[in-house]
């Protein structure tokens, strides 16, 4: 299983997003300090879920760094975020 596959699946069982959107960047940072030859070391992730819902902007993002804990900590160098509720995500 890609380390993609992975951090969606964990995603998916820990926030049950209304919507999930993982895009790899790895190639744009090819020959930069902590990319992979492999890819899957620079991720641009969208999370649209209720379990955000009166969580301040921080905590969403330390949900989510709990949750990928093991793959920040190995293979993953780089993590953009993007965290909205449903409501969130509709009127932006």
């Amino acid at each position: 299983m890609s380390v993609a596959e992975i951090m969606k699946k964990k995603i998916n069982e820990e926030l049950s997003p209304e919507k999930l959107v993982l895009e790899d960047e790895s190639y744009m940072h090819a020959g930069h300090a902590g990319a992979n030859s492999q890819g899957e070391s620079h991720f641009n992730l969208l999370i649209v879920s209720d379990k955000f819902e009166g969580v301040s902007r921080v905590q969403r993002q330390r949900m989510v760094y709990d949750i990928l804990a093991d793959e920040l900590k190995d293979r993953v160098h780089a993590l953009s975020l993007r965290t909205l509720t449903l409501k969130e995500y509709k009127s932006a």
